[in-house]
């Protein structure tokens, strides 16, 4: 039988194992501060709640976290509706993010893909052409083992239920934003505050 904190519990649970996680994200953060700095871009991409989440990354990304600096190229592929529609149409569902990972990705450039159940199809075919593009692959996503974990070149995976999942992937997006921000070089925050 399922208590009030049934739930709260099992969110401390996957935020516990997303602690021991939280080098790896800073890391990240790290890393892509270098890339984007240099021109590369991230490309983002999950379905339903994950998509919301990827989609909140590259937000933090071209708009910013916490302070003022630059725009940074960072793009959600489930957010160009045109090219989702017409893949999905022309190509079948599997191919909406592959066929935009393989058109967009270049060499540093980072790909990045939340899952809760790290097996859904269509997130295994952009990974795949993420490394083909010899992009980077990280992958957000539930309890290991799943197949996105077996392609990604790294990842971070924490348990739990779908939405416990989705709210431990949202802490780890605000992770990273910190992260990343304040890996930037102090030119990169003045020109954000000159634009202002």
């Amino acid at each position: 039988m399922s208590t009030d904190t049934d739930h709260i519990d099992e969110l401390e649970r996957a935020l516990a194992a997303l602690r021991a996680q939280a080098p790896r994200l800073a890391r990240w953060g790290r890393s892509l501060a270098e890339r984007l700095t240099d021109g590369a871009r991230l490309l983002a991409a999950g379905n339903g709640g994950s998509a919301a989440e990827a989609q909140h990354l590259t937000a933090e990304l071209v708009g910013r976290f916490d302070g003022d600096r630059r725009p940074f190229s960072a793009v959600a592929l489930h957010a160009d509706t045109s090219s989702l529609t017409a893949i999905g149409n022309d190509y079948g569902y599997e191919e909406v993010f592959a066929r935009q990972v393989t058109a967009h990705a270049r060499p540093r450039d980072v790909v990045a893909l939340l899952s809760t159940s790290g097996r859904s199809e269509n997130l295994l075919r952009a990974a795949q052409a993420g490394r083909e593009a010899g992009a980077t692959v990280w992958a957000l996503t539930g309890a290991l083992p799943n197949p996105l974990a077996e392609l990604a070149d790294e990842i971070v995976a924490v348990p739990g239920t779908t939405a416990t999942v989705q709210e431990a992937q949202l802490v780890a997006v605000h992770m990273l934003c910190g992260a990343f921000e304040a890996a930037l070089s102090t030119e990169d925050k003045a020109v954000g505050r000159r634009a202002s």
